[in-house]
């Protein structure tokens, strides 16, 4: 035998002994894989109404669920949705640490720390915030602290249209004016 066949007898050995698998590994590593979530980061969704941007989400990471039980899509990490009007102007900006969309009924839920603010000076703190896409509909029933320009309003529940142009606090706990230096004659 030559050193071919040598060298030959060797590579092929290595080679089918590299290739037995542990069968309790084999059976981990499948267990471990989940066909289905996929899993993205560095996530920048674009909602859009009549061919124009309406929406933008920003998060660090997105879980997206094909259960077709349970479709969804969860950002564990927190989320920054920025609202657009028709000339593509931020008119709100909402912050959570955490949120979830659920495809089968089109109700967006956004959880702890959830900050929305608007560009003309209101500003809702809560812990929980739903959006009903198909019936355009904000709400919540938990304790809220609404700040407007004249006022701040805390309570519990909230229910606003998509704008939030016609908020309201359902069961209003207090209702506190706001000081505003007076003008100088």
């Amino acid at each position: 035998m030559g050193i071919r066949e040598i060298y030959f007898c060797l590579y092929t050995g290595l080679l089918f002994a590299g290739c037995i698998n542990d069968p309790a590994e084999v059976a981990r590593l499948e267990e471990a894989l989940d066909d289905q979530v996929e899993l993205a980061t560095g996530v920048r969704v674009l909602w859009s109404d009549s061919a124009r941007v309406r929406l933008i989400l920003e998060a660090p990471t997105m879980y997206n669920y094909l259960s077709p039980g349970d479709p969804r899509q969860e950002f564990p990490d927190g989320v920054v949705a920025y609202f657009l009007d028709e000339f593509q102007d931020t008119t709100s900006t909402l912050t959570a640490n955490e949120g979830v969309y659920r495809r089968r009924n089109d109700v967006i839920t956004v959880r702890d720390s959830v900050v929305w603010q608007s560009a003309d000076a209101q500003r809702l703190e809560t812990e929980e915030l739903n959006w009903d896409e198909s019936r355009e509909l904000i709400y919540t029933n938990k304790f809220v602290v609404l700040t407007q320009p004249d006022y701040i309003i805390t309570g519990y529940g909230l229910e606003s249209d998509a704008s939030f142009e016609n908020a309201r606090v359902l069961q209003v706990d207090g209702r506190i004016p706001v000081n505003r230096p007076m003008e100088q004659e």
